[in-house]
């Protein structure tokens, strides 16, 4: 193997946590921000580019940063080692409700495809980068939502799903089509494009997007309920307006009370 072979844990339900277990020398990548604890005895760095090696050479970090930096996430990463002897445990933790899905990229032909932002963490060794479509439509009209990301090696990887997940098995042709939101990732084998809804009802009032994912077998699709722009874009509606005084949420007022306070006269 050229990745690390790591033992792994994962606590918890709806806010999930994945604790790794490190031999002498063995390491684990995270995206930055993602840390929960780890015992005495591991030694943390800030890696520039995917984290894939120790060492690439200048230019190799750089190309590795780009790919990271056209997907949206940080140019850099976050590397744990074990440097004593004896076993160590580091714990990532979810960033939003929802669970963590281990995937073993050995059984994923090496390579295993993502949201950009679904990706927690990885033996050291694993190569994070983007996936690059040759379809111009789906760089178009695929929204930020869609830009995905590609995991490569053989060793295990973490991601993260909001809410339930569901995982399909597609047959040879057999379609899925998709929010481009609630895809988690799917197989190397697995043909994804986009499709238009169609009709004038609903591109102005379905409220649902202009755009499917469609997903063709055969491989495995993972799905998830509730991508993180869902539900920010709740949270977000739900906020207090009008300079940050709550109305209450049962307010028969609603807008209307923002108008008539006296700060806006």
């Amino acid at each position: 193997m050229t990745a690390h072979e790591i033992d792994y844990t994962i606590y918890g339900e709806e806010m999930q946590y994945v604790e790794i277990e490190l031999d002498p020398n063995e390491g684990v990548v995270a995206e930055a921000g993602s840390f929960m604890m780890m015992d005495n005895g591991i030694q943390m760095e800030t890696i520039f580019g995917d984290g894939s090696k120790k060492d690439t050479g200048v230019m190799g970090k750089i190309f590795g940063a780009g790919k990271r930096l056209l997907t949206g996430e940080s140019l850099f990463m976050t590397a744990f080692y074990n440097v004593e002897m004896g076993k160590k445990r580091v714990s990532f933790a979810s960033p939003y409700p929802g669970k963590i899905i281990p995937i073993d990229l050995a059984k994923f032909g090496s390579k295993f495809v993502c949201q950009k932002d679904a990706f927690l963490c990885a033996a050291k060794g694993v190569s994070i980068g983007i996936e690059f479509s040759k379809k111009l439509g789906r760089g178009l009209f695929g929204g930020e939502g869609f830009i995905m990301q590609k995991l490569e090696g053989d060793g295990m990887a973490f991601v993260h799903a909001g809410g339930t997940t569901a995982v399909k098995e597609l047959a040879p042709g057999e379609k899925l089509k998709v929010d481009t939101g609630c895809i988690i990732g799917f197989d190397q084998t697995v043909d994804y494009d986009i499709e238009f809804v169609g009709g004038i009802k609903n591109t102005l009032f379905g409220g649902e997007g202009l755009f499917f994912a469609t997903l063709t077998g055969p491989g495995t699709v993972y799905i998830q309920s509730l991508p993180f722009s869902r539900l920010a874009k709740r949270v977000w509606s739900a906020a207090p307006k009008g300079g940050g005084k709550d109305k209450g949420e049962g307010s028969i007022l609603g807008g209307l009370g923002d108008l008539l306070d006296g700060d806006n006269f």
